[in-house]
């Protein structure tokens, strides 16, 4: 118990230290989603990776044991939605890198030996993840051997496993991270950029062009006369199909109704915020009053000038001007405030906090023994280094510093020093323990003002909720059965639907609403032409939804790339068509300006121009290639371009020395860095991993 005791310490009064693949809780009732799963088909599986199915099951139990790991460092087993997402983020990381990441390592002649990890773990080479882990310091904040040994004699009589569990944890975290070096330093190693190769980024980027130029853009209308056929669409496809790979998706409209207090909700909740006035504005138990009768709870913070503006300007104005103490009632859209002025005070914007943090049954003897030595003239760090529990707080390099407070950057229950006097060693008691705490400076106090606020929003109320739900069920009535049906309900009844295209399997929000993954859900369970009946989220939202077309995972097909097929191929060939007429009316110019006026355009000029920034200049890449090969003062043209066909004379070249070896060296190792970067995702995409979480969470 004393080593949990200390891991939890550890990582709970300083900012946790996450270390390997983060360490975050993940809660869910298996039974809810288990009792759908009826069959071992892939469709219950959450996922493939290299040709290995990742069962629902397999999974929940890689992200419990995140879970444990988690608890074992917090104490906590509550965890937010986006803490869930997190840890079934690490859990689906280590499969991957389990399945594929290893493997192909291990294919490329790699491997991790059981001596390496011994080594790295409790030997003379030891991993980061274990020297600098927080549970295996001492009092000093220094690596200490006699503390890994004594978390290793823990874990051997840990009736639970959970130290095992975070031992094997440990471990797994080092060798995926040796793997990952080695296999990364083939990469940088092979990324070699020999002499010759050097020297020409070094000129192509000292090498500049200037050059006078005339364009003729394609515009936005497209060519009466030029026909792309089916045939030539297809052709197309055919040689280009890897670019019209495409996720599962689903293209739906949907009608939603949108459950807003009426005008009767909104005066019943005005006078019940009136019945209440007296009681807030005399009331001796403010913060009891708040937690019966508010929307808001009482809050302890300090409010400058202009800080309430966030809740509301009319109260920050009421606050800040005359000497009322409670304000009228004030109205802000749907909801009703009313202000109480608690008190007013000069309070500093930070404070620099020192502390020493105890814990035991003698802690209050301790920390009253220290205050004393304190007071005497002793350094509070030498103390905390010898006393404090909390190795983390190391602000400007001393050791018990935490640094510069706010009321925004609080630890919980710190809120007194504020208050405090500068230098006086004063103790406080918080969730973590008993701490020693010295304020050595303050920013310069400026006038602050503590405020309550009631605050109530107006709320549907029952037969309201009930009026819009029977809107929604009157027109899923008429929609149901068929789009057909849907449309001739959306224009009988004068409502909007919402279209959605490509809607992935992931998605968890329509337009502004959150939380619609019951819509997303059934639009991937039913086939183009269904209607849904009313699908309710959060209480809030009635939602009618149809599935106009299905997109399966892998290849679009000719039909949904037809579009986008068809408008290339216009471009092209209005670039073509085009230069042809660009070529007939320049033929027999001398000039560009001769040029420009036959084809009723102008000259422009641009200058320094270096190949190999391409995309950098506003320029069409294929213009910039041609000038760059371009004889000086020769015109050249027609070069057709992605928005336009140009003619262009080079009217001098330059070479500078403004671009290094070392600009060269320092680029070619961000390419390097950005190939390692993309070594997994390149995997995945090989071994066609299929990630199916979304079907689940």
């Amino acid at each position: 118990m004393a080593v949990l005791e200390k891991i939890r310490v550890k990582f709970g009064v300083a900012a946790s230290i996450i270390i390997a693949l983060g360490l975050l809780s993940f809660i869910v009732d298996p039974s809810q989603i288990i009792s759908s799963l009826q069959s071992m088909s892939s469709k219950n599986d959450v996922g493939e990776i290299n040709g290995k199915s990742i069962s629902y099951n397999d999974f929940q139990a890689d992200v419990q044991e995140m879970t444990t790991v988690s608890e074992l460092l917090s104490g906590s087993s509550a965890q937010g939605a986006e803490a869930q997402a997190q840890a079934r983020n690490a859990a689906w990381q280590n499969l991957i890198y389990k399945h594929l990441f290893v493997r192909k390592a291990m294919d490329a002649g790699i491997s991790v030996g059981e001596a390496e990890v011994v080594n790295l773990t409790t030997g003379d080479n030891l991993s980061p993840l274990i020297s600098q882990n927080p549970v295996f310091l001492d009092e000093n904040g220094n690596f200490s051997k006699d503390q890994l040994s004594a978390f290793i004699q823990a874990m051997n009589a840990d009736q639970s496993g959970s130290y095992r569990i975070y031992w094997n944890y440990l471990q797994n975290s080092i060798v995926n991270n040796q793997y990952s070096q080695k296999y990364n330093s083939l990469f940088t190693e092979a990324s070699f950029v020999n002499a010759l190769d050097l020297r020409n980024e070094v000129a192509d980027n000292n090498n500049t062009t200037d050059v006078n130029f005339v364009m003729i853009p394609y515009g936005y209308q497209i060519d009466s006369t030029i026909v792309v056929s089916d045939n030539e669409i297809k052709n197309y496809y055919n040689s280009h199909k890897k670019f019209f790979r495409q996720q599962a998706s689903r293209d739906i409209e949907y009608v939603v109704y949108e459950v807003v207090p009426s005008a009767t909700d909104i005066e019943a909740t005005r006078q019940t915020v009136a019945d209440a006035y007296e009681e807030f504005a005399t009331t001796d138990n403010v913060k009891a009053f708040l937690l019966k009768n508010s929307d808001r709870s009482y809050s302890e913070y300090w409010y400058k000038k202009g800080e309430l503006n966030t809740v509301s300007s009319d109260i920050d104005n009421f606050v800040w001007s005359g000497d009322a103490k409670v304000s009228d009632i004030i109205t802000k859209g749907n909801s009703f405030f009313v202000a109480r002025v608690m008190d007013t005070r000069m309070v500093p914007d930070s404070a620099y906090v020192k502390h020493i943090l105890l814990q035991g049954t003698d802690a209050a003897q301790v920390a009253d023994s220290l205050v004393n030595e304190i007071k005497k003239g002793e350094n509070i760090s030498n103390l905390a280094a010898s006393h404090s529990l909390d190795s983390g707080s190391m602000a400007d390099g001393e050791l018990g510093n935490i640094g510069w407070m706010t009321q925004s950057y609080m630890i919980p229950g710190f809120e007194s020093v504020f208050m405090a006097k500068t230098g006086e060693p004063f103790v406080l008691k918080t969730q973590y323990g008993t701490h020693v705490v010295l304020v050595s400076q303050k920013s310069k106090p400026v006038e602050k003002k503590q405020v309550a606020i009631f605050e109530k929003e107006s709320l549907a109320s029952k037969e309201t909720f009930n009026s819009f739900y029977a809107q929604a069920n009157e027109f899923a009535t008429k929609a149901a059965g068929s789009y057909e049906n849907y449309r001739s309900a959306v224009q009988e009844l004068g409502v909007y639907s919402h279209p959605v295209n490509n809607m992935l399997e992931s998605s968890e929000s329509l337009g502004s609403i959150a939380n619609t993954k019951e819509v997303t859900r059934w639009a991937f369970d039913n086939k183009a032409g269904k209607v849904s009946n009313i699908m309710t989220i959060d209480n809030n939202y009635f939602f009618v939804a149809t599935v106009k077309a299905v997109h399966k995972e892998g290849y679009a097909t000719v039909n949904e790339a037809a579009s986008v097929i068809r408008q290339r191929l216009e471009f092209e060939k209005m670039g073509q068509k085009v230069a042809e007429e660009v070529k007939t009316k320049m033929a027999g110019q001398s000039s560009l300006e001769t040029i420009a006026e036959s084809l009723n355009a102008s000259v422009s000029s641009q200058s320094g121009i270096a190949f190999s920034s391409l995309n950098s200049q506003g320029l069409d890449p294929a213009f910039i290639g041609a000038l760059s090969v371009a004889p000086e003062g020769k015109i050249c043209g027609p070069v057709v371009g992605q928005v336009g066909v140009y003619v262009f004379q080079v009217t001098g070249r330059d070479t500078g020395a403004y671009y290094t070896e070392d600009d060269a060296k320092a680029r070619d190792a961000q390419y390097s860095s950005y190939n390692t970067q993309m070594i997994i995702p390149v995997m995945m995409d090989d071994a066609e991993v299929k990630d199916n979480r979304a079907r689940f969470f």
